[in-house]
């Protein structure tokens, strides 16, 4: 901008010295203004185009200077003029396509919302330090726009020593400073800082307020004497032990997350070191646990969670109690302590229905935790850790039990925190904050191989089986959907079109499973499949090569197993390394969580991967399986939509 005398206004000229006369011959502008700000200049102009008066006005310089400037990014090549009848001169890049494909940053500060079209690695590490992944758009790498918005919880949980480093990291990000939207994070961080428990130097534990005023208007009006023993000043109180895990989540749902800074068991020790290299987000994970002593590590399957888990394990170095949720993840716990660490097996223990073994380190499933009868889980040793695998799946009683072990380090493991029954504020307040990565960023930089999801939509070919679903009503309209035959041929499609690919198909009723599993001539697993099957199964599974029959079934050599069909028992934690294809058949009716768990299933550090979901067309399945790929759009993972032909 200039003011009537043709001077630059106050700010930083980019094609004008300010201690110049911006018309003289001698200025050398020419050479502070460089393409990308053109490019700045035409997107504030929102045209492909623009003048040189329309150039000086968005860069605040004089209009000669700006026509020198742009005459000489003419001369270099980058940019073209073009004399037109109605308009003055104007100007455009030579590369129409570095304008096409250059990062874009819209900030609506008001809804608290960050739109990138096409970010790069740099933005998105960014961004993922202090905002949600809302929504993207687009379906190829590189090509994506992204929707963000800034949470209260994100602000809380945000990786910064104090405001002054989040605001610097929002700043590095938006385009121009927004004063209320910054304004807004502060008070945000403010709040995440103002109740803190700490252990006195007596061993009980303390409540402190950041004033009197917060003391007395937000904790006397949250807590009660089932909480607080007794004051000890204006801005302190005695905190009963029981009740830690209430006060926190009380002063949460209030909006003052509490600073955790008691001292915690570490238990006895036990001897155990990490035998594997950690990537470098990986040591942030621990870093940032050890920091703060809770917390939740966040990842896709294939992230390496479990191994940053026993990097955890050793640097605390305190007796340590794994809770899972299934038997199978019980033994994998088990392999992965032993091929990752330097422990003595003889201190692994698995506390299950098969075997009850409380040893240094144990292993117990969620189930059998839960149980009263079962109490002396808890108590028998001194746990200086307590892991959560699988963290939203965990159960009603083991919440209930968690609120007693807040004396402990916490550490949970999730690669979907959704919780669609409302137990996320639990996971947050009794485990600890969620600490990760961006998917998307582990995408790009190869460290988990991202998967293609196809959304198939299947006609009605059995006549009999469509007038059957129209006549139906509830539950049975959406299972006959679920089972429609014409997805038996649509599987063996699928898997003969990809036969060198290890496969499996996900089912929600028993008796579609069992004629899927019939058709291919290849096992199914659920959860009235004996233990030592699945075992063995699952065995099979991982050491197969790949290389089905044309027909899409088993090929005949019997312990080559690359083709499972398999229940719910799939979706958590089974560790199958080497899926590189998934098929849903059915399901659909299940969580965003269920659709995350049965995609992550092929989400590994190398080879391809593939995930079908099957949906019947013109029924109640469209709607689901758009709305679980949704979630995984959100995460950057590609997702489209095919009709399958009559």
């Amino acid at each position: 901008m200039t003011d009537d005398s043709g001077d630059p206004a106050a700010g930083d000229p980019v094609v004008s010295d300010p201690g110049t006369d911006p018309d003289s011959p001698d200025d050398d502008a020419s050479e502070a203004l460089s393409l990308d700000r053109f490019h700045e200049a035409l997107e504030a102009e929102e045209r492909p185009v623009a003048t040189a008066s329309e150039v000086a006005r968005r860069l605040g310089t004089s209009q000669a200077a700006a026509r020198d400037a742009l005459a000489a990014l003419v001369d270099r090549g980058d940019v073209d003029r073009l004399d037109v009848e109605s308009d003055p001169v104007v100007f455009y890049p030579t590369d129409w396509g570095r304008l096409a494909t250059r990062e874009r940053v819209v900030a609506f500060p008001d809804r608290r919302e960050i739109v990138v079209d096409r970010p790069t690695q740099f933005t998105r590490a960014r961004l993922s330090q202090f905002a949600h992944l809302v929504d993207t758009t687009g379906t190829d790498p590189g090509t994506r726009g992204y929707l963000y918005r800034i949470r209260q919880v994100d602000v809380w949980a945000a990786p910064f020593e104090d405001a002054d480093g989040l605001i610097a990291s929002l700043r590095s990000v938006l385009p121009r400073r927004f004063d209320h939207l910054e304004e807004w994070v502060r008070d945000q961080w403010r709040r995440a800082h103002r109740f803190r428990l700490y252990t006195h130097e007596d061993g009980y534990v303390v409540l402190q307020a950041a004033s009197e005023s917060l003391m007395g208007n937000v904790a006397d009006q949250h807590l009660d004497e089932s909480h607080l023993r007794a004051p000890i000043s204006e801005t302190e109180a005695w905190v009963n032990e029981d009740a830690v895990a209430e006060v926190k989540r009380a002063l949460y749902d209030a909006g003052y997350p509490v600073d955790d800074d008691r001292d915690l068991d570490v238990g006895d020790p036990v001897d155990v070191d990490l035998t594997t290299d950690l990537r470098a987000y990986q040591e942030t994970w621990v870093e940032t646990f050890l920091d703060a002593r809770s917390g939740v590590y966040v990842g896709p399957p294939g992230s390496g969670k479990t191994v940053a888990a026993i990097a955890t394990i050793a640097a605390v170095g305190g007796e340590t109690l794994i809770l899972v949720p299934s038997r199978e993840l019980a033994g994998q716990w088990r392999e992965g302590l032993l091929e990752h660490s330097t422990i003595d097996p003889a201190d692994i223990g698995e506390y299950h229905g098969g075997q009850k073994e409380i040893r240094p380190v144990t292993i117990a499933t969620y189930q059998t935790a839960g149980m009263d009868r079962h109490r002396a889980l808890f108590d028998s040793r001194k746990w200086g850790l307590i892991c959560f695998d699988e963290a939203h799946h965990i159960t009603a009683p083991i919440f209930s039990r968690s609120a007693e072990l807040q004396a402990k380090h916490r550490l949970g493991l999730s690669a979907t925190p959704v919780r669609e029954t409302g137990s996320e504020e639990e996971i947050y307040t009794l485990i600890g904050r969620p600490i990760g990565a961006d998917w998307d960023e582990l995408f790009d930089a190869g460290f988990v191989q991202e998967p293609e999801v196809e959304i198939r939509y299947v006609p009605w070919r059995d006549e009999m089986a469509r007038n059957e679903y129209a006549s139906a009503d509830g539950r049975d309209r959406r299972r006959l959907a679920a089972e429609n035959p014409a997805k038996i041929e649509e599987i063996r499609y699928l898997l003969a079109a990809h036969r060198d690919k290890k496969a499996l198909v996900f089912i929600e009723y028993l008796d579609q499973g069992e004629a899927i599993a019939d058709a291919l001539g290849v096992p199914f697993i659920s959860g009235e499949t004996p233990h030592h099957e699945r075992a063995e199964l699952f065995r099979r599974f991982r050491e197969a090569g790949g290389n089905r029959d044309e027909a899409g079934g088993a090929d005949d050599d019997l312990d080559d197993l690359d083709t499972l069909v398999v229940s719910r028992v799939g979706d958590e934690g089974i560790d199958l390394p080497n899926a590189e294809l998934a098929v849903v058949a059915s399901g659909l009716g299940g969580s965003r969580r269920q659709g995350s768990q049965r995609a992550g299933r092929t989400m590994r550090p190398t080879g391809s991967a593939l995930v079908y979901v099957l949906a019947t067309r013109g029924s109640s399945e469209e709607e689901f399986a758009q709305r679980q790929m949704r979630h995984l759009a959100r995460k950057g993972i590609r997702v489209r939509e095919t009709n399958v032909a009559e």
